[in-house]
């Protein structure tokens, strides 16, 4: 479990995963060297995974982004995420309780490829239904 100054680092590394372990000193108030252990440490207990990547904003509202909503075959499961994890434009993919099995969210630069895509995830051996809605604004993205 994180401590309170883990999470405070941790806060940091999410408004600027690049950011240098002198700015993370300096904004939490700790040595370099404090940083740099925390980090390795929750590294090695696999609480920090990876570094990712964030698109401007402009280049965001230039995507169609949209949430499709997918009933699968309960035995073609796995098959079925193997399929949407060879599609590059699935950009998150959850499992979830309710009417659906996964929903996955998914970003193309048109509407015809929006549609096109939503297609090929349909045609997928083991979907049985896919719902796709639109994402119109994001409110809250952290």
């Amino acid at each position: 479990m994180p401590t309170d100054a883990d999470n405070a680092l941790i806060a940091v590394l999410r408004e600027n995963a690049r950011a240098s372990t002198a700015e993370i000193a300096r904004r939490l108030g700790v040595s370099r060297t404090t940083v740099q252990s925390r980090l390795e440490r929750l590294e090695h207990r696999g609480v920090i995974t990876g570094y990712t990547l964030r698109l401007s904003d402009e280049h965001t509202r230039s995507l169609l982004r949209a949430h499709v909503q997918l009933t699968i075959v309960p035995r073609l499961i796995k098959r079925v995420e193997a399929g949407l994890r060879g599609i590059a434009a699935v950009r998150t993919l959850h499992s979830v309780s309710g009417n659906v099995d996964m929903i996955a969210v998914i970003e193309a630069g048109s509407v015809g490829e929006l549609d096109e895509l939503a297609d090929r995830i349909g045609a997928l051996e083991g979907v049985e239904r896919t719902s796709t809605a639109l994402i119109l604004s994001t409110r809250i993205d952290r």
